[in-house]
């Protein structure tokens, strides 16, 4: 298999054929992200994904499920996606299941026709970077869309047939707006009612833009107990729509997995273990992206 560069993959993704058709990310401005600052964004070229293809064909049957990277594989051409999704089909008859990350800019730019046609064609799940649902926090990251843009798309997705699964970031409003952030976040998921949520903890990297605002002291960091105040106010408001709930992330600093809402109360009473001391964390060094 071709990859260039360093290949970033949900961790339910950990055992899928990844398939790589672009590299990098068409936005690539978001301020706290460090994942493709050293890649130009393009798309690769049909014979390589080909060639790829062939591979998985030969030595990846145990395989049966499928994802497309890097960041922004969704923004292919209409007629590019299709013919893809068809030649997967195709060559790998066995995969169950196609993903891929998905941007608010991505689903604008389908129609709904063309997204219930990538789901008919096996684009099953997508993976959509929320990160924050207060408009203030959005902006400031660079995000390049605003909270109903983002409801929207996480429920044209929806009405696709596709599983979502929504991304959220604890600690990206900073120490000051935390818990307004976690707040608008629940109303969002509230709206937007995706089948997976999943959280993740900040963790500033030196080659982002977020890192050296922090080093000038323009942002800061909520401590661990903020951090663990703004996840029970983030979960506390989500409304009673059945979903995942994972914040299992090596970022995170303890583990919470459940389904909503039948898990929510045992869920909020972990957290209360954190914040009183008697929840063993995870050691700094251990925390990871």
């Amino acid at each position: 298999m071709d990859y260039q560069g360093d290949i970033i993959r949900p961790p339910s993704e950990a055992f899928s054929i990844i398939l790589q058709v672009t590299t990098g990310c068409s936005h690539n401005r978001c301020t706290f992200c460090g994942a493709y600052r050293d890649k130009a964004f393009q798309i690769k070229p049909a014979e390589r994904i080909e060639q790829d293809l062939e591979f998985a064909a030969t030595w990846c049957g145990r395989q049966t499920t499928l994802f497309l990277a890097d960041g922004d594989a969704l923004t292919l051409p209409d007629a590019l996606l299709r013919a893809l999704l068809k030649r997967i089909r195709e060559k790998l008859p066995w995969i169950r299941r196609v993903s891929s990350y998905a941007s608010c800019q991505n689903i604008e730019a389908k129609t709904d026709e063309q997204l219930a046609a990538y789901r008919q064609l096996g684009l099953s799940r997508l993976y959509l970077g929320l990160e924050s649902g207060h408009d203030p926090t959005l902006k400031a990251i660079a995000k390049g869309v605003d909270s109903e843009s983002m409801i929207l798309a996480g429920q044209r997705m929806r009405a696709a047939g596709i599983f979502v699964s929504v991304t959220c970031l604890l600690g990206i409003a900073g120490a000051t707006m935390s818990l307004e952030h976690a707040a608008a976040t629940a109303m969002v998921l509230n709206r937007m009612q995706p089948h997976q949520i999943a959280v993740l903890t900040l963790m500033l990297l030196p080659n982002t833009p977020l890192y050296r605002q922090m080093l000038a002291g323009r942002f800061t960091l909520p401590n661990q107990a903020q951090l663990f105040q703004e996840l029970r106010c983030l979960l506390a408001g989500l409304g009673p729509h059945r979903t995942q709930f994972h914040a299992n992330h090596a970022s995170n600093y303890f583990s919470l997995d459940g389904r909503l809402p039948k898990d929510q109360e045992g869920m909020l009473a972990t957290i209360d273990q954190a914040l009183a001391g008697t929840l063993p964390l995870k050691p700094e060094p251990y925390r990871a992206l």
